[in-house]
């Protein structure tokens, strides 16, 4: 068996100039079979608002949801690092509560790291929580909980403004004492000159191909989310197909009689 991978490793593989692999995950098979596979990194994504609950947005993801999903990854977990998201109104409106809502992330979920969403505007929280010996992950750029103020799921960085402002955003996390920062929805020369600037590793999503790792969702790279279709992601398999097959023939089994056969049947 492996062993736990821990924040020391991750920045032993960013040191070594290894791209670091990370995945989301929700449940204890997906988390299993990953963990089995060799990933890096897990992330129990608020994405899990779209991919499992059916909603539109991350925004209505609770900290029970992230709890109740984060124990069931860690059970399928034995070396993987795992890192939770902090959701919407968790962390943005006061230090104390991001600081007790981290901490619970690790105590009753047992996450390894927490992740947050924002620049130089939560720097100060960061530090705060990071202060607490909780590890954290930072992420700019496309921030999905910030849909509202940027018009939707839209790359950031194209203007000139937009790219200064994330690079003090990528110092700010950075000095505040992230381990990792994500990248997601910005011009690829922008990741690039971030990933050079900074001296943690960077996880692209949607940031091409010089950040010093890359995660995707799951369920995108399964083919298994039919809503969203986002140019970055590759789909490695046609897992709903494969779902649908099976169903079609169980519903004709049943109905014909042929299942359950003999084989399936107590004697």
């Amino acid at each position: 068996m492996a062993k736990q991978k821990t924040v020391v490793d991750i920045q032993k593989l960013y040191t070594e100039g290894t791209r670091i692999t990370v995945l989301t995950a929700y449940d204890y098979p997906f988390a299993r079979i990953m963990d089995e596979a060799g990933i890096d990194m897990i992330l129990v994504g608020d994405s899990l608002g779209s991919t499992v609950a059916g909603y539109d947005t991350t925004l209505p993801v609770t900290m029970d949801e992230m709890l109740y999903h984060t124990r069931y990854v860690v059970r399928g977990s034995s070396s993987a690092l795992i890192i939770t998201d902090m959701p919407f109104m968790s962390y943005q409106a006061d230090v104390r509560d991001a600081c007790i809502n981290a901490g619970r992330l690790i105590k009753e979920g047992g996450a390894h790291a927490v992740k947050i969403e924002g620049g130089e505007n939560i720097a100060d929280t960061i530090a705060a929580i990071v202060n607490m010996d909780v590890p954290v992950v930072g992420h700019i750029g496309l921030t999905p909980q910030s849909i509202h103020r940027m018009g939707g799921f839209k790359v950031q960085g194209r203007k000139d403004e937009q790219a200064r402002q994330l690079l003090a955003d990528a110092k700010a996390v950075e000095q505040a004492g992230a381990f990792a920062l994500t990248l997601e929805g910005i011009p690829a020369p922008l990741a690039k000159e971030i990933t050079e600037s900074i001296s943690i590793p960077t996880i692209g999503i949607g940031a091409g191909a010089d950040c010093s790792g890359q995660v995707l969702v799951i369920h995108d790279i399964l083919g298994l989310c039919e809503k969203y279709s986002p140019k970055f992601v590759k789909r490695y398999a046609d897992v709903t197909e494969i779902i649908r097959t099976s169903v079609d023939s169980y519903i004709r089994d049943v109905r014909d009689g042929s299942f359950p056969g003999e084989e399936h049947s107590f004697k």
